[in-house]
């Protein structure tokens, strides 16, 4: 039988073979977590490289995800019929599915993308928490699995370390599993040029269960993760290793962080370890080794399926798990919507969205909602909800406390396990915050659903700090991502419908201020449609008037007031711009039309000229006081723009 150290040589040297034949790439880590890694893939990890994506598979995240080259090699040894060799050798080039970071979607084993430092340790929380919420509504007989996430000095300085281990020691994640690359080496130097935290107190003083091992020593290993197995908290191992291990001259320096070893090097530590395989050569009794833990795998997959076979609640578990909505969505949706448009409710969008959430939550058993301690002002908590805890499991509503970063890389975390829709509200200033987490749901094409209040100067007097103004143009240059900001209660409902049909992520961007009911049809969910004339003119268009949100309404009243000096124009509702751009060249010339266009938003002007002749809105933050007196300060009313529209005409 071959040792266990001897097996960690494989993952190493493929690694050190990867970078050195990119130029380019992270060797030290990899080198010195090839021992922990093997331990884990070994003796513990559940995994099935013939069904990658079995449900009650263990997840296995880099947190640290520039030591990209130890997951390729990992998958590689551990039989992903996805990867071969020549992926190895193509580390980090062009369109290759080894790419410099792990990206989900480009290999079956890669369970989220990497590269912001603290958001894979982040969204391992969120992949724990599922794993629990599934496993208290369907049994511990077909939900039982850990989240395993290695961590280097980088993510736990990252602020985001701090709310994902403060969230997951108060939720008691017993089956969260974090081992710490303690090699205390970054890229300036040594962590103590910038930390002296003593990072297992402070996994402590949040509720975990610490333990601490020799990073390098197989048997010591085990002991940790065995302890690990059965704790009643979170588990931190702080494992300590040596940066580039078995590099005589680079191992614990920088120098091996982000540069290859060199050919010279990398001949003297495969004798220092006594590896003597070629580059990319894997000896056959070592590779058979590895690929044995796979079949481990198969036999824990081929019992599952029996308990399935068995389990009254293994339906319902697939179909969480498909992400599939409920077959009577259409109809009962639908249904909703016609209620709203007889009853034309005059609602703030923020409580037309709770109004939805209400119903929608009737609808969809596995729509998971969420604020950083702001459901009363976000209006995402339905009437019913039962907060998941630590005794209540089983809940369907997450209180994240003031933790807006954790809470958008934590619903990546349910996205990417299964089995939920998760939703998060915060106020929409605060979406900086959320920016990381959202990137990486915008790259991985993970249903994740932002629920964005307060969503213009119309905050008022909470003054300029909360009154978001550029906000918008960031999120609508974010690839991949819906951006809606609805105009009526209407509106919003089909927001919420396109949200949960999409793929990708969505954010909702939602007045606190009450929107007047505008819409007069609901057969059709114009807001898909990304803009439509929502007010005709009734004559020949002078003049077309583009807006959003609640300035929607404001631009009837505009069109009304030029309706008195015979002015005719229409009045455009543009709730979402990328949907806009889906539409064929025909339908968007004829929303547009030809007359002279006159777009009317309360935020930044920033790409609107695209759109319009006259771009109406700000260029400088809001103002504290009354909504209409800020409106009115910044020249937002329907006297004012139908001045400048008038003048602009003549």
């Amino acid at each position: 039988m071959i040792d266990l150290k001897t097996l960690a040589n494989a993952p190493r040297f493929l690694s050190i073979d990867m970078v050195q034949k990119a130029n380019s790439g992270h060797p030290g880590a990899p080198m010195g977590m090839a021992d922990m890694v093997t331990t884990l893939w070994a003796k513990f990890l559940k995994f099935n490289p013939k069904n990658p994506k079995w449900p009650d598979r263990d997840r296995f995240l880099l947190s640290n995800a520039h030591a990209s080259a130890l997951q390729y090699a990992l998958l590689y040894l551990a039989g992903y019929p996805d990867i071969g060799a020549d992926d190895l050798k193509n580390f980090r080039q062009l369109d290759s599915k080894t790419a410099g970071h792990p990206e989900y979607g480009l290999l079956s084993g890669i369970e989220a993308s990497g590269g912001p430092l603290g958001q894979g340790l982040a969204m391992a929380v969120g992949m724990a928490l599922a794993e629990r919420t599934l496993a208290a509504r369907f049994g511990e007989d077909i939900v039982n699995h850990k989240t395993y996430v290695t961590v280097g000095d980088g993510d736990l300085m990252e602020g985001i370390s701090e709310e994902a281990i403060s969230f997951a020691g108060h939720q008691k994640l017993k089956k969260l599993i974090v081992l710490w690359d303690n090699n205390v080496i970054t890229i300036d130097g040594h962590t103590d040029i910038a930390t002296t935290t003593n990072q297992m107190q402070r996994f402590e003083a949040n509720g975990w269960n610490v333990l601490s091992c020799d990073g390098h020593n197989p048997d010591d290993i085990e002991r940790a993760l065995t302890a690990a197995q059965t704790s009643n908290k979170p588990t931190f191992i702080a494992c300590k290793t040596l940066i580039g291990y078995g590099s005589p001259a680079k191992a614990g320096t920088p120098a091996v962080h982000g540069s290859p070893l060199g050919e010279e090097e990398i001949a003297a530590t495969r004798a220092a370890l006594g590896w003597d395989a070629p580059a990319f050569e894997v000896p056959k009794d070592i590779l058979e080794a590895w690929r044995s833990f796979g079949d481990r795998g198969q036999q824990q997959n081929a019992l599952w399926d029996e308990r399935m076979a068995k389990n009254p609640n293994a339906a319902a578990l697939r179909v969480a798990v498909s992400g599939d909505l409920p077959d009577d969505f259409e109809a009962r949706f639908k249904a909703f919507k016609g209620e709203l448009l007889a009853e034309r409710p005059v609602l703030a969008g923020r409580k037309a969205s709770q109004k939805t959430i209400e119903a929608l939550y009737k609808i969809i058993p596995n729509l998971l909602g969420g604020s950083a301690d702001l459901s009363a002002s976000n209006l995402t908590k339905p009437k019913d909800a039962e907060v998941i805890q630590a005794l209540c499991p089983a809940g369907n509503y997450i209180e994240y406390g003031i933790r807006e970063h954790l809470m958008g890389a934590v619903m990546n975390g349910l996205a990417l396990h299964g089995g939920f829709i998760p939703f998060g509200g915060t106020f929409f200033v605060f979406v900086d915050y959320l920016k990381p987490a959202m990137r990486l749901a915008a790259l991985m094409d993970q249903r994740v659903i932002y629920v964005l209040t307060h969503d213009s100067i119309g905050v008022g007097e909470d003054g300029p700090t909360h009154q978001p103004i550029e906000q918008l143009a960031m999120l609508r240059a974010l690839p991949n991502l819906t951006t809606l900001r609805p105009c009526d209660a209407l509106e919003v409902a089909e927001s919420w419908e396109i949200a949960l049909k999409n793929t990708h992520p969505t954010a909702l961007i939602l007045s606190r201020q009450n929107l007047p009911f505008i819409r007069s049809t609901c057969d059709e969910n114009l807001t898909q449609k990304g803009a439509y004339i929502v007010s005709t003119s009734s004559g020949e268009r002078q003049a077309t008037l583009i807006a959003t949100g609640s300035e929607v309404g404001l631009a009837i009243e505009v069109q009304k007031a030029l309706a008195e000096k015979q002015i005719d124009v229409a009045v455009v509702s543009m709730p979402s711009w990328d949907l806009f751009e889906k539409q064929p060249e025909s339908y968007r010339q004829s929303v547009l039309g030809t007359a002279p266009r006159i777009s009317i938003e309360a935020a930044s002007r920033f790409g609107w000229a695209k759109y319009a002749d006259i771009v109406i809105g700000l260029d400088d933050f809001g103002a504290s006081g009354p909504a209409g007196k800020v409106y009115e300060k910044f020249g937002l009313t329907a006297q004012s723009i139908a001045g400048q529209v008038e003048n602009a005409l003549k």
